[in-house]
C-alpha cells in the first residue's frame, strides 16, 4: 500500500474535483464584464488609418464628382447615329482631356476626341474605344452596336452625396482613408485609442543585459506582446517587471488601473507559493475564473481591480501568446469600440496525425504548407519560444476533439 499518487507525468493534465472552464465559457464571462469605450475625438482624415469609427460616416460629395470618360476614344450622342451599318462621323474641334474641360456643347451628329478621366461635356453620352475606329483625317469611322453610356463613369455611380460610407465601429483601412477623401470627408470622430497596461511579474525576470545573478532569466514576454499589441493599433503603457512582492504588485495594479483601459500580466496567474497575481486578484478584485480548459494557457486570470479589467496571463511565453489571440484579441476590440470580434480562422487539411485529451481546447503552433495544409511545430513545450516564430498560426482543436487523422479539415488562425 502506498500514500504516492499515480504518475501521470502530463503537466496539463487537470486534476480531479476541480471546476475547469471551457474556453468558450471563459469568453462569454469576459464578453459580459466588459464595457467599450465612450470618449471619442474628432481627427482628420490623414490621421485615422488604424483608428475605430464612433458614428456612421455619409459622403460629402458624390463619386465621381462628375460623369467622366473610362477609356481614350471619342465621344458623341448616340441617338443622332445611325443604329445598324458602319458609321461616319466628322469630329468637332478641341479635346476633353482630364483636368482640362471641353466647355463648348458637341453638336449631334459630330464626335469629340475624349481622353480617359476627362469630364463628359454636353452633347456626348456616349464613348467609343479609340482602339474600335479607323481615323482617317477629321473622320472615324467604326460599326454600330454601341449601348447608349457606354465607357462613361456616370456621376455619383460609386457614391452618392448623403449616403452611409462607412458605419459605426469600423476600424479604418488604408483603401478607407481612400473613400474618405474621394467622398469629400475631411474629418471623423472615432474612439480613443485603447491603452494597454503590460505588467510581467516575477524576481527571476530581468530586462536584456540587466542579469545579476544564474537564476535569472531575460523577460521575452513583454518586448513580444507590446509588438503584438502595437501592431493591433493599441497604446502600450509599460509598467516594466514587478518582484514577486503582493505590496509592490498591488501598487503597480492600483497605478495602472488608473491610467489604463485594460491591464494584462504575464506571469504569477497560476496556484503556487509564488503566484501574487492570481491570490491578489482572489483576495481583492473580482476573479471570475482562472482555471481554464485549454493548452497551453490554463492559468489564466480573469478579473475586474478597480473596475478595471484584468487579464493575468501565464508567465510561459508560448502561452503567453495563444492567449493573447485568444482572449485579449476580443477584449481588446471590444473595449475600444470595434465589438467583440474573436480570433478567426480558416478550415484547411491537416499535414498531421494527433490524439488529444477530450475536455480541453488546444492551440498548436502551426504554418501552411506549399499544399495549403497545415503542418505544427515539432513539440508542444510551452516554453518553445522557438515555435512561435516559425509558425504563421494556431490550429484549433476543439474541447471534445480527441483525434486527427492526417487530411482532417482543421481550423487554422493565421497571426
Amino acid at each position: 500500500m502506498t500514500n504516492a499518487p499515480p504518475l501521470r507525468d502530463d503537466c496539463f493534465v487537470m486534476p480531479r474535483g476541480v471546476k475547469w472552464t471551457p474556453v468558450e465559457e471563459a469568453l462569454e464571462k469576459l464578453h459580459k464584464s466588459l464595457k467599450n469605450i465612450t470618449k471619442t475625438s474628432v481627427i482628420p482624415v490623414s490621421k485615422c488609418c488604424g483608428r475605430i469609427l464612433a458614428e456612421d460616416v455619409v459622403a460629402q460629395t458624390n463619386h465621381p464628382p462628375f460623369s467622366n470618360s473610362a477609356v481614350d476614344g471619342y465621344g458623341f450622342a448616340l441617338s443622332a447615329l445611325p443604329d445598324k451599318g458602319e458609321i461616319a462621323l466628322k469630329l468637332t474641334t478641341g479635346r476633353s482631356a482630364a483636368g482640362n474641360f471641353y466647355f463648348d456643347k458637341v453638336p449631334a451628329g459630330y464626335g469629340l476626341r475624349i481622353l480617359t478621366g476627362a469630364q463628359i461635356p454636353d452633347g456626348v453620352d456616349t464613348v467609343i474605344l479609340e482602339e474600335d475606329v479607323n481615323k482617317i483625317k477629321d473622320i472615324i469611322y467604326f460599326n454600330s452596336g454601341l449601348k447608349k453610356g457606354a465607357n462613361i463613369r456616370a456621376k455619383g455611380e460609386d457614391i452618392l452625396s448623403g449616403s452611409t460610407i462607412l458605419q459605426k465601429s469600423k476600424k479604418l483601412s488604408p483603401a478607407d482613408l481612400g473613400v474618405l477623401a474621394s467622398s469629400g470627408v475631411k474629418t471623423i470622430k472615432v474612439y480613443d485609442q485603447l491603452k494597454v497596461a503590460i505588467i510581467s511579474t516575477g524576481d527571476e525576470l530581468v530586462e536584456l543585459g540587466n542579469y545579476n545573478r544564474k537564476s535569472q532569466i531575460v523577460d521575452a514576454n513583454r518586448p513580444m506582446l507590446k509588438a503584438q499589441i502595437e501592431q493591433w493599433g493599441y497604446t502600450i503603457l509599460d509598467f516594466g517587471i514587478v518582484g514577486d512582492e503582493e505590496a509592490l504588485i498591488e501598487s503597480v495594479l492600483n497605478e495602472a488601473s488608473r491610467t489604463s483601459d485594460i491591464i494584462l500580466t504575464t506571469g504569477g496567474a497560476s496556484a503556487g507559493d509564488e503566484d501574487h497575481i492570481s491570490r491578489l486578484l482572489s483576495q481583492k478584485a473580482n476573479l471570475q475564473t482562472w482555471r481554464i480548459a485549454l493548452k497551453p494557457g490554463r492559468p489564466l486570470a480573469l478579473a475586474l481591480w478597480n473596475d478595471i479589467p484584468v487579464l493575468g496571463l501565464p508567465g510561459n511565453p508560448v502561452a503567453a501568446m495563444v492567449c493573447t489571440h485568444i482572449f485579449a484579441f476580443p477584449a481588446f476590440s471590444f473595449l475600444a469600440g470595434a465589438g467583440w470580434l474573436e480570433a478567426s480562422g480558416i478550415n484547411v487539411p491537416a499535414a498531421f496525425s494527433k490524439n488529444k485529451k477530450a475536455g480541453r481546447t488546444e492551440y498548436l503552433r502551426a504554418k501552411l504548407n506549399a499544399d495549403g495544409h497545415a503542418e505544427i511545430f515539432n513539440s508542444e513545450g510551452s516554453g518553445r519560444i522557438s515555435g512561435l516564430s516559425w509558425a504563421d498560426g494556431l490550429v484549433e482543436l476543439k474541447h471534445n476533439t480527441e483525434s486527427i487523422e492526417k487530411g482532417n479539415k482543421v481550423k487554422y488562425i493565421p497571426f
